[in-house]
């Protein structure tokens, strides 16, 4: 008796738990609204991301008058004023309207904070849930991934959206896997798991299954643009649909940094600076890049000034503001606190004046997916220093009319010796590759991102029912 009575509320629970379900896709696909809703939980992160986002949203009104723009955001004192706002002073970007803004309460599913082990499927699963809250809100007739939330795809088909997606970086890659298997000690693989072949088997099996879910439901896209072709690789490799696999090169300011801001190319020579751009995340190596300027100072020639280190990022949360205070505190301890400067949260104007003051621009992350910040540096003309791995390797400091344009560098020593390379340059040779850099990044301007994404989603906004 007491075994049907507990089957009696099982049933029942799965039974409402399932008819809420249903009726909640059912409402939602019969109420989808003309709109292009963009899920991007984040709208003050302040990254490339961002850009992107403020951009696609442009790109949109220019090619589709008729359809509303909607932002998905866990930032709950955003408005359509205020965001409008934030995209011409932190990114240049003047939008036709202000979007409209619906509010989600559910994002602290997706902090990495709220899973300890196991995070990937976690913000996984965790998404679900929250784009379960943003679709039952409003359902839009086209859903627009930006912050790359692949487990959502199949929900958005269940409320009847075409799914629409841009892809900054894979999850997972096969490098990562691959990392794994060679017990490497990394950001995102700890060194007690690296040291225990054990734990890195069982890593390699909750990596492989996750990377075939990630594939499954990375497929119910209509539409999956990437941002480089390192991105596409892998993606190409994970979701198998190349046919509705795009590649549009990230928007970079390249025009405003080249002919607005109209920046020389010449620089002070007194002291001279190297930038570092990037959100104080982990992967972005902000240490590291402090270690090589830290040997590059203590290898000056006597006779040449002595450089500025100058970072210039974002803090999300207070993790990423102790990892700022680490590297304050870092500085110190290499006794280089004079010679290395913090700027946090920066208007775009201010980056501008920082760009333009700098000789070389350094970044550190490894398989970075495209790499905004090395094409702002190459069209400000700052000689990029970026790490010898995916986008800055396959796409931007390549060659330009068979001229050097900038340095690819892993290890601290590398960085340090390109350091040295570019403060040892004379000024002809400096400007030299300065301007060859400046239009190699020619080729990754916001215009050429207009072009390609209004052509890449033509044919999708073109199937409105």
């Amino acid at each position: 008796m007491t075994n049907e009575v507990v089957w009696c509320l099982i049933s029942g629970s799965v039974a409402i738990i399932l008819s809420y379900i249903s009726v909640s896709i059912i409402k939602g696909r019969s109420n989808r609204r003309r709109v292009v809703g963009f899920f991007h939980p984040y709208t003050n992160d302040g990254g490339g991301g961002e850009r992107v986002l403020w951009c696609a949203v442009k790109a949109i009104q220019e090619e589709r008058s008729d359809l509303d723009c909607v932002v998905y955001t866990g930032d709950h004192d955003a408005s359509p004023d205020s965001l409008m706002a934030r995209a011409v002073h932190r990114f240049g970007v003047e939008l036709l309207c202000p979007p409209k803004v619906v509010h989600l309460h559910k994002r602290k599913w997706i902090e990495e904070t709220m899973y300890p082990r196991f995070t990937m499927i976690g913000q996984s699963l965790g998404s679900v849930y929250l784009s379960w809250e943003a679709l039952c809100k409003y359902t839009p007739l086209y859903y627009f991934d930006t912050s790359g939330y692949a487990f959502t795809y199949p929900v958005a088909r269940l409320f009847g959206c075409k799914v629409i997606c841009y892809t900054h970086y894979p999850t997972i890659s096969l490098d990562m896997i691959s990392r794994v298997e060679g017990q490497n000690s990394m950001y995102n693989n700890d060194a007690l798991i690296a040291k225990s072949t054990w734990l890195s088997l069982c890593k390699v099996i909750y990596y492989r299954l996750f990377a075939w879910m990630y594939g499954t439901v990375g497929s119910f896209a209509h539409l999956a643009m990437v941002n480089s072709s390192w991105t596409q690789s892998h993606i190409e490799s994970l979701w198998r649909i190349p046919e509705r696999t795009k590649r549009v090169y990230p928007p970079c300011d390249t025009s405003g940094l080249q002919f607005k801001q109209a920046l020389p190319l010449e620089r002070p020579s007194s002291s001279p600076a190297i930038i570092s751009v990037a959100q104080f995340r982990p992967e972005k190596a902000h240490t590291l890049q402090l270690m090589a300027f830290s040997v590059a100072v203590h290898n000056l020639d006597a006779d040449l000034p002595r450089p500025k280190l100058q970072f210039v990022g974002s803090c999300r949360n207070k993790f990423d503001e102790e990892r700022l205070q680490n590297l304050k505190d870092k500085a110190i301890q290499l006794k280089l606190e004079g010679d290395v400067e913090f700027h946090k949260n920066v208007m775009y104007r201010d980056l501008v004046g920082l760009l333009g003051g700098a000789v070389a621009g350094i970044h550190g992350m490894i398989d970075e997916h495209f790499g905004i910040s090395v094409v702002e540096y190459m069209a400000a003309g700052a000689i990029p220093i970026a790490n010898n791995s995916a986008g800055p390797k396959m796409d931007i400091v390549l060659e330009e009319d068979g001229q050097q344009t900038g340095f690819l560098a892993q290890t601290m020593e590398e960085y340090a010796d390109a350091i040295l390379k570019i403060l040892r340059m004379p000024e002809t040779e400096r400007l030299e590759m300065a301007a060859a850099a400046r239009r190699r990044a020619g080729r990754f301007s916001e215009q050429r991102f207009y072009e390609d994404f209004k052509a890449a989603v033509r044919p999708v906004l073109g199937r409105a029912s």
